[in-house]
């Protein structure tokens, strides 16, 4: 079992990356003090606090695209809405640009928010905000990796092959009596811990897309792994990433030191199955109010499995 000493090590650790994190462009949360004295700013300045404020980006922000390609419109969006004759040009998948103008057209009756972007190649070109966001990401890894794991498809993905997994695994341990965690599991609470914060996280990512949603939408413009300049249900959301990361290592030192390396192979991809399925299972049943007294019944299962097992 991991000793005091090696926990203590992975808790400075993650205060260490947490405070050496830092943003590359502002965040609505660090523009209240900004906000504050806006009489002194020009109405420019003014409007482009306000635009960031609302769309959570703006001028020199940086995106890739995540589509196979994006098209942009070389003239100026008023030739499009006139009906002259206007050509576009293609970006490739993976292209990073930035944006470097923002307009506002009211008689744009689809999307009167225009962004000029521009790309690697020093080509310029405008598209509709709505039509933009479909198509790319933020430039940083969190964002991206957000994108990667709130598509849908993904999701089923996963939900199909957690079920298929939970069903060959349940038999493998009736048949063969092999290890695996709530049923017939290792003496150490690790494995049963990681569970249960895999089902609490995946239960606070789903209350903020419920309740606090333009804090998460700012948190995906803008993301950061210090829990704390987060709002609340934010902070505990990373808190319990960054303990799903520790208890994580702690379960693995804990199956090699239980299991032959056969065995904690098998063993962490039956545990790896179970937490797949409690993300799903949580983050789709709490969007339904459903997650939190099943989240309290899950506690009370896992819990009790473990004392029985171990007594």
């Amino acid at each position: 079992m991991l000793n005091s000493r090696n926990l203590l090590s992975l808790f400075v650790l993650v205060a260490m990356m947490c405070s050496c994190y830092r943003d590359r462009t502002p965040s609505r949360f660090q523009f209240r003090d900004t906000l504050q004295i806006a009489d002194t700013l020009t109405a420019e300045q003014q409007d482009s606090i306000s635009f960031l404020h609302q769309h959570h980006f703006s001028e020199n922000f940086n995106f890739i695209v995540r589509a196979d390609s994006l098209n942009l419109l070389k003239q100026q969006p008023e030739e499009l809405l006139t009906g002259m004759p206007t050509d576009s040009f293609a970006v490739k998948k993976g292209k990073r640009m930035v944006v470097a103008d923002i307009r506002i057209l009211p008689d744009d009756a689809v999307d009167s928010v225009w962004v000029k972007l521009a790309t690697e190649n020093y080509e310029f070109g405008w598209i509709q905000e709505s039509q933009m966001l479909k198509k790319v990401d933020p430039d940083d890894p969190i964002s991206q990796f957000i994108s990667t794991f709130s598509d849908r498809h993904l999701i089923y993905f996963l939900l199909i092959i957690s079920l298929m997994a939970a069903a060959y695994f349940y038999r493998r341990m009736r048949q063969h009596s092999d290890k695996i965690v709530h049923f017939n599991d290792i003496p150490s609470p690790y494995p049963m811990a990681l569970a249960l914060i895999v089902a609490a996280a995946a239960t606070f990512y789903a209350s903020i897309q419920l309740f606090a949603p333009e804090a998460w939408r700012e948190f995906y413009f803008h993301p950061s792994l210090n829990p704390f300049e987060q709002p609340l249900l934010l902070a505990l959301f990373l808190t319990s990433v960054w303990l799903m990361l520790i208890v994580g290592i702690a379960a693995v030192d804990e199956v090699r030191r239980c299991l032959s390396f056969n065995a904690s192979v098998s063993y962490l991809m039956r545990l790896a199955a179970v937490c797949a399925f409690n993300y799903i299972l949580f983050s789709i049943s709490t969007l339904y109010y459903v997650g939190y007294p099943l989240l309290v019944a899950y506690v009370w299962f896992a819990v009790g499995k473990y004392r029985n097992h171990n007594k």
